[in-house]
């Protein structure tokens, strides 16, 4: 498990009320889980079998307050669907080298992979990693 990234924030409210919320994400693809890639090779093979085809991400969120232990967490899930990648994109983010730092290799805010995005079932904030919606309705759970 270490090429996840586990993150964890510590947020204040006020003089007295603190929040922990830790976040986690990987990429789904047939059913295998994906994490940060190993290499440029790994992550080329990664980005070659999207093409064309569908990928999920799937995300959880834990918030617990740590004035009174009250705790809630749920996990998000977004299908993307990828037009055919040619090869040449695929070269260009991978010597570009991002894709080596984040689950699955998979960054569909980039403007070189924007247009190969076909469609998008959920939201993009929990692909990049926190989904926003959930994240907000996890602290005023724990509030």
């Amino acid at each position: 498990m270490d090429r996840v990234t586990v993150n964890v924030y510590k947020l204040s409210y006020g003089s007295c009320l603190m929040l922990n919320l830790l976040d986690l994400e990987v990429v789904v693809y047939e059913g295998v889980i994906r994490e940060k890639p190993s290499s440029k090779e790994e992550a080329r093979q990664f980005i070659k079998g999207y093409s064309g085809g569908r990928a999920a991400t799937v995300g959880s969120v834990l918030v617990t307050n740590l004035t009174t232990g009250t705790r809630r967490g749920e996990w998000d899930r977004v299908e993307i669907y990828f037009r055919e990648i040619p090869d040449e994109v695929i070269e260009k983010l991978v010597d570009e080298g991002v894709v080596l730092y984040v689950a699955g290799g998979l960054i569909i805010e980039h403007p070189l992979i924007l247009p190969f995005i076909e469609k998008v079932e959920g939201t993009t904030d929990s692909v990049m990693g926190l989904p926003k919606a959930l994240t907000e309705k996890l602290i005023h759970e724990v509030l």
